[in-house]
C-alpha cells in the first residue's frame, strides 16, 4: 500500500544475442529510494522481486535522446570497440540506463554499462 514514485535510473539488463540485439528476456530494475532501503515495502505482485545489487565497477558511455533498443545496441557496440581486447568485462549481459521521465523532451541522459570482471 506504499507508493514510492519513479526513481532514476531505470536500468534494463540486456542479454545480447549473437548479432548484438536483445534476447526476448530483459530485466527491468528500479532503485528503491533511500528512505525505503532499510525496510522496503513488500511487493504484492509475485513477479516483482527485491534484490540487492552488489558493488560493481563499470565501463560506461552516455548518449542523449529518447533511447530505443537500437540505440542501446549501437552504443554498446561503440563501447565494446572503444575498450578493445584489453578490458575484461561480463559479456553475457550489459545494463541500459535511462535517467529522465518520458515528458522531458530535451537534455535526456542514457547510459550503457559493462560490468568489469
Amino acid at each position: 500500500g506504499v507508493g514510492m514514485g519513479m526513481t532514476a535510473p531505470v536500468s534494463i539488463t540486456a542479454f545480447p544475442t549473437e548479432d548484438g540485439s536483445f534476447q526476448q528476456k530483459v530485466k527491468v530494475s528500479l532503485r528503491i529510494p533511500s528512505q525505503f532501503q532499510a525496510n522496503p515495502p513488500c511487493p504484492t505482485d509475485e513477479s516483482i522481486k527485491i534484490e540487492e545489487r552488489q558493488e560493481m565497477t563499470i565501463y560506461s558511455t552516455q548518449f542523449g535522446g529518447y533511447a530505443k533498443e537500437t540505440d542501446y545496441v549501437n552504443y554498446a557496440a561503440k563501447l565494446k570497440s572503444a575498450l578493445g581486447s584489453e578490458a575484461t568485462y561480463c559479456k553475457d549481459f550489459y545494463l541500459c540506463n535511462g535517467y529522465d521521465p518520458p515528458m522531458k523532451p530535451y537534455g535526456r541522459r542514457n547510459e550503457v554499462w559493462f560490468v568489469k570482471e
